[in-house]
């Protein structure tokens, strides 16, 4: 004979388990977005080191072969600054564009 308590714990079980079907995929799709916004900043930060660090590499190469002090250095690590700048600004514009996207196409599903 079954006992009436293992029966109610049973169902409570399934119940539960229904209720953490339903759950989870809400905690995917925020975990995917935090993941994917920490990925665009690293490649935003990965994109003005890289251009700082090539201007300061060419302005070194450039000081060195004309025997010039700092002057290339300077000159070309604040160009590179300004190009790693530039990039990120547009890889935020694409994101923002992304971004819209998705919240219009998720605003006409609803």
């Amino acid at each position: 004979m079954a006992d009436p308590d293992d029966e109610r714990l049973k169902r409570l079980d399934e119940r539960i388990a229904k209720a953490k079907e339903t759950i989870r995929p809400r905690r995917r799709r925020r975990e995917a977005t935090g993941i994917s916004q920490a990925n665009m900043a690293w490649q935003m930060i990965v994109e003005l080191v890289t251009g700082l660090l090539i201007g300061f590499g060419i302005g070194w190469g450039l000081d060195w072969v004309f025997g010039t002090r700092p002057v290339f250095l300077v000159l070309l690590t604040l160009l590179g600054f300004g190009a790693g700048v530039n990039v990120m600004l547009q890889t935020a514009r694409e994101v923002a564009k992304q971004a819209g996207t998705q919240a219009r196409s998720e605003d006409e599903g609803d």
